[in-house]
């Protein structure tokens, strides 16, 4: 009977945090439709986190699936397909990203990161760290690319070998 219990209370429990989840996608759509996208290309500075293992797979909002592997990024600002360069300000490690969902929906943070670029850049031993994002490359309205603030002097060789293998 007790084992009855706690299966019954799981699956209440998976129904609270289901619709927490619903509630949660929810704001982040309408907070999303609210932001205006930056296509300035300028850097700024804030703090960055990591995806969690739960949104393995899950689709992003450019349609494609989040691979933990991958160079995917989130940002509530800087338009889709966005690439940028990412850099730890506290261990100077950095590594290139290509924005590809929307988030991160927590106050002061301005980047999640895939849990591989996090470790490139050594922020999985805390979780969180103050980091400087510098785009190379925005996508612009009528489909052209406009050169961000990493990509004025940089040689495209540089760009392409900042991310290990």
């Amino acid at each position: 009977m007790e084992k009855f219990k706690n299966l019954l209370a799981a699956s209440v429990l998976g129904i609270a945090v289901s619709a927490a989840h619903a509630a949660t996608d929810a704001e982040a759509i309408l907070q999303q439709r609210a932001t205006q996208a930056d296509r300035s290309g300028k850097k700024r500075i804030g703090v960055a986190s990591y995806y969690h293992a739960m949104f393995n797979g899950r689709k992003m909002a450019d349609g494609n699936r989040f691979d933990p592997d991958g160079i995917n990024a989130a940002s509530k600002s800087l338009p889709l397909g966005t690439l940028a360069r990412v850099t730890n300000l506290e261990t100077n490690q950095s590594a290139v990203v290509r924005i590809q969902d929307r988030g991160p929906y927590v106050d002061g943070r301005i980047i999640d990161l895939s849990p591989r670029i996090a470790q490139v850049i050594g922020i999985t031993h805390k979780g969180l760290a103050k980091v400087a994002v510098t785009p190379i490359a925005v996508p612009m309205p009528d489909g052209t690319m406009r050169d961000g603030e990493a990509a004025r002097g940089a040689s495209a060789q540089n760009i392409a070998g900042s991310n290990p293998g």
